[in-house]
């Protein structure tokens, strides 16, 4: 696992939904695709240690990025390492997503460590976006 050279973020938030419906938007690709901006059908889980995992993600004005990688630690409903292939890096960049269950809320908090600042800056604004899309999404189905 890259672990960079110290240029890190965290972000955490306070989800409406309890850790296991946090788990399964994470965790199921027809979910994912909803709210983690996958063309649809373009989304592949295999949720185990060294499970590979693949989504093309689709920017606001329409451009399309393939992004692969595996998962490096699962524990279900609590913890998911996600490797994330970077081309030109012998290593995959690593995020990770820790739930900790509150009742009926879930408090999510996304770590990384980039090799740069630009690096981080990039990874910290994506997955801030990431988190919008699953509050929203997780909103919109309690209210539906």
């Amino acid at each position: 696992m890259n672990t960079g050279n110290g240029f890190s973020y965290t972000l955490t938030r306070t989800l409406d939904a309890p850790a296991d419906r946090v788990w399964r938007a994470w965790t199921t690709p027809d979910e994912y695709a909803h709210w983690a901006y996958a063309a649809p059908g373009s989304v592949e889980m295999d949720v185990r240690p060294g499970g590979a995992w693949k989504a093309t993600v689709v920017t606001p004005d329409g451009d399309r990025f393939p992004l692969t990688g595996s998962y490096l630690e699962v524990a279900e409903d609590r913890l998911l390492v996600v490797g994330m292939d970077v081309p030109g890096k012998s290593e995959p960049a690593a995020m990770r997503v820790e739930l900790d269950p509150d009742g009926p809320r879930t408090r999510i908090v996304v770590r990384q460590t980039c090799d740069t600042a630009e690096e981080r800056d990039a990874a910290e604004e994506g997955s801030g976006m990431l988190l919008d899309g699953l509050a929203a999404f997780l909103a919109g189905r309690a209210a539906g």
